[in-house]
Order: C-alpha cells, then structure tokens, then sequence
C-alpha cells in the first residue's frame, strides 16, 4: 500500500481502535501531519469566523476526537519497532517521556516481528 497524507489519515479512521498490527513510519508520521493541519485549520478559521476561544474550543474537539486513533496508530507503530504498546504510558513522564516516545517511532521499521508481518512487507 502506498501511504500519502490522505491514505494515512483514512487508514488510521478505517482502524481507529485497532491496536494490534504494525504502521510504518509513513503511516504514522503523515497521520500526526494530517491531524495538525486540520486541527489549525479549524482553529484558524473558526476563531476568524468568530473568537480565539472558541477556535481553541474547536481544536480541541478535534483533539478529542482523534484521541483513539491516535493512541492506536501511536502502539501500532511502537509494535513496528519491536516493543510493547504499554511504551506510550512513557508519555506520563514529563517531557523525558515525550523525547523516548519520539525516538522510538522514529526508528527504522524491523522485519517480521511477534506482532506480525511488517506493514510494508510483499504481499504474497
């Protein structure tokens, strides 16, 4: 499957609870860029339209929105790197968390791992 900023957002809503599996880099990466743009979209032209705070009503709407699919996607790819889901509870550590979790989902995807065949891997 060929990931691109659409492909990704779609594929994470498609499996917005899913956390067993794998997502690569791509998938991951232009989820967290689509949900930005969208949520300062909506702020931007909602608080336009009428005041900042009600823009950062609606961003955070959407933030709340998009929570499980972003854990999920968030697990899936720690699972792409070999480790355990419950990783993501290393964001409960003050910024220190935050840096570990990101230099995890930036590593490189491993091959066949126990949480399955790699996400980019040959169909056969």
């Amino acid at each position: 499957m060929s990931y691109n900023l659409i492909n990704s957002f779609i594929g994470c809503l498609k499996r917005y609870a899913v956390f067993s599996g794998r997502a690569c880099r791509s998938e991951f990466w232009f989820w967290q860029l689509a949900t930005f743009i969208i949520s300062f979209v909506i702020s931007f032209v909602v608080s336009m339209a009428t005041d900042p705070q009600t823009g950062s009503l609606a961003s955070q709407l959407l933030c709340l929105v998009v929570l499980l699919p972003n854990l999920a996607v968030s697990v899936r790819r720690l699972h792409d790197t070999g480790r355990s889901g419950w990783n993501i509870l290393l964001a409960l550590i003050p910024f220190i968390g935050a840096v570990i979790l990101i230099v995890f989902w930036c590593q490189a995807s491993q091959g066949g791992n126990k949480y399955g065949e790699g996400p980019l891997a040959p169909e056969a």
